[in-house]
């Protein structure tokens, strides 16, 4: 009997919540806006990788599915499970102020990742990208290939998303710099593939000449080339995306997407878990941890394709 304690107690300190050493692995509780969104699917394999290198951290993933009052309530359930700290991805700009005000009030650790609002210096920590960055590196790449002139057809993501914001935000302060180009078409298409190949289809039955569509992100980008493709109206048109993710690549490889900017999808994840687990060690963190972005053309895209390999 006393053998049998022993060897049950042993094998108590190797299960959940302990390392392989008996030493307690940190809780991290980790709130994404959607898991079913391809460009933050990298970014949670990222946050798993590290996980994994680590071996003395705990990640809890949920997924808010792009509703705000949902992703509240899960940290609410983190906080009431005490965990070490909280990474988080907004689902929008406006309600993770009340969410960090939240995890403040409970001395946990909170690091927000990818997206900025007004008020980020209430967290623990930024990890992520300057979004009107993005904006900028896209248009001033159409705008050399159009040579400073021509009709603009922007694709904004899903309204009132950081990234939606800040990157038309760049895109319209390049147009303004080159007074022979303009946006003559503009409208949201939430970041979504499909959604983005039947507004470019609404766009071409509209009549407007279109000389470069501009779009928040790679998947509507790629819907746009889709649906030009399809009318055989892809030749003359520029099309350009944001993320460089491996399916955007594959389109600039073969020219149909003249321009992406590689935004660090496994790189964002992995900084942030990295910087929640050191918070929730009591380690001094930087606020603001920016991972730049990068211009991908098809001069250079082979760089960006062995990324992710």
């Amino acid at each position: 009997m006393v053998m049998m304690l022993v060897l049950t107690s042993a094998l108590a300190g190797c299960g959940d919540g302990g390392s392989a050493d008996g030493e307690e692995k940190l809780k991290i509780g980790v709130a994404l806006p959607d898991f079913d969104d391809k460009w933050l699917s990298y970014l949670q394999d990222g946050m798993t990788t590290y996980e994994e290198e680590a071996g003395n951290i705990e990640g809890i993933y949920v997924d808010a599915m792009n509703d705000a009052a949902k992703q509240m309530s899960q940290v609410e359930t983190f906080i009431s499970q005490g965990v070490d700290a909280i990474a988080i991805v907004p689902v929008d700009t406006e309600s993770v102020g009340t969410i960090v005000d939240m995890a403040n009030g409970a001395d946990i650790p909170i690091v927000v990742v990818n997206r900025v609002y007004e008020g980020i210096e209430d967290a623990t920590a930024y990890v992520g990208g300057n979004s009107i960055d993005s904006g900028i590196i896209q248009m001033e790449e159409v705008a050399k290939l159009l040579g400073g002139k021509g009709n603009i057809a922007i694709m904004n993501g899903t309204p009132g998303h950081e990234a939606e914001i800040k990157r038309t935000e760049g895109n319209k302060q390049v147009i303004e710099e080159n007074p022979d180009m303009q946006v003559v078409l503009e409208k949201n298409a939430d970041f979504d593939r499909a959604k983005g190949m039947t507004l470019m289809e609404n766009w071409l039955q509209s009549g407007d000449q279109i000389d470069a569509v501009v779009a928040n992100n790679d998947e509507m980008a790629i819907g746009a080339i889709m649906a030009l493709e399809a009318a055989g109206k892809l030749d003359g048109v520029v099309v350009a995306g944001i993320d460089g993710t491996p399916d955007a690549l594959e389109y600039v490889e073969s020219g149909k997407l003249q321009v992406s900017v590689f935004q660090d999808a496994a790189g964002q994840g992995s900084k942030g878990l990295e910087v929640a687990a050191k918070a929730a060690q009591g380690e001094e963190v930087e606020k603001m941890n920016f991972i730049d972005f990068e211009l991908i053309t098809p001069d250079n895209v082979q760089t960006y394709v062995e990324k992710w390999q």
